[in-house]
């Protein structure tokens, strides 16, 4: 109870506080009287500050540097952070993306070959000089896979050779051999086996392929054949079906009100000038009756 009534007046703090040693209170002392009065002690320097160099203090009088320093030029970076060398190479290869974007395309393929044709003709045809001779040759009218195949070995042609490095007179001797195809291939293979008019097979190749399939289109027709009919009008000549496909008349759905609503502003239009027509003509017979003499009743005298 005693040590608590002490605490309240103060008086047990103050005898700890004077309860020190006589070193403690020294030191104490002498610290007190090293730093002057209202001055704290500085921190004590941690291991980065002592890393760093320390700056020169400028002098008091000196006045402040107004020039700055020289700024260090920057690199500039590319996508990984690194220095991007915009040189000679990078302009080029600039360059050549624009001129492949808006110029003309550089060839796919260079050969070594001073004689070596990127186009060669064949059954008036042109053909890719970079593909195989028995891939080129299907870009022919009526020349399939299988017929090419045959021609290059009937022209003792390697098929997987380049057409461009083919000499002219091995491409001569290629296109002899397809005029020929009849009368060295089954008649299955030929486009035109026994012809009516000329009694013969024959294989048509090129443009000559297309001017006789118009031509057997006009002799159908002449002859007012079934499938002559149905070709001049359009309809399906191989006998397919036609209630959902191959409509050639007016079109179903949407467009046939439309179409019906045109064929009614028509009607009204028609109609609108025979009527107008009538009622112009009744004004003007009108004042005619007015101007004949009205006849005497059956009654009346003659004055």
């Amino acid at each position: 109870m005693r040590s608590e009534a002490l605490k309240k007046g103060g008086l047990l703090g103050a005898r700890t506080l004077g309860a020190r040693g006589p070193a403690e209170s020294h030191r104490s002392s002498d610290s007190a009287s090293e730093l002057p009065r209202g001055v704290n002690s500085a921190p004590k320097e941690s291991k980065d500050s002592k890393a760093e160099p320390a700056t020169p203090a400028e002098p008091a009088g000196a006045e402040p540097s107004t020039e700055k320093s020289p700024k260090t030029e920057k690199a500039a970076k590319g996508k990984d952070g690194k220095d991007s060398k915009e040189g000679k190479d990078g302009k080029e290869a600039k360059e050549g993306k624009n001129k492949g974007k808006g110029g003309g395309k550089a060839p796919k393929f260079v050969s070594d070959n001073p004689n070596f044709r990127y186009i060669v003709r064949v059954a008036n045809t042109d053909l890719d000089g970079t593909r195989p001779t028995g891939l080129a040759l299907t870009g022919v009218g009526g020349v399939g896979l299988r017929l090419a195949e045959v021609a290059c070995r009937l022209a003792n042609v390697p098929a997987a050779e380049m057409i461009g490095n083919l000499s002219e007179e091995t491409v001569e001797g290629i296109e002899a051999t397809l005029n020929a195809l009849p009368t060295k291939v089954p008649l299955w293979m030929v486009n035109h086996t026994r012809e009516p008019l000329m009694g013969e097979s024959l294989h048509y190749i090129g443009p000559d392929l297309e001017t006789r399939r118009r031509d057997d289109v006009n002799i159908m027709r002449m002859v007012r054949s079934y499938r002559g009919v149905r070709h001049e009008r359009g309809q399906k000549v191989r006998g397919q079906r036609t209630r959902s496909n191959g409509r050639t008349g007016m079109a179903a759905g949407v467009l046939k009100k439309d179409a019906k609503a045109a064929a009614a502003a028509a009607g009204k239009e028609e109609s609108g000038p025979a009527a107008a027509a009538p009622a112009a003509a009744a004004p003007t017979a009108a004042p005619a009756k007015a101007a004949a003499p009205a006849k005497p009743a059956a009654g009346a005298k003659k004055e």
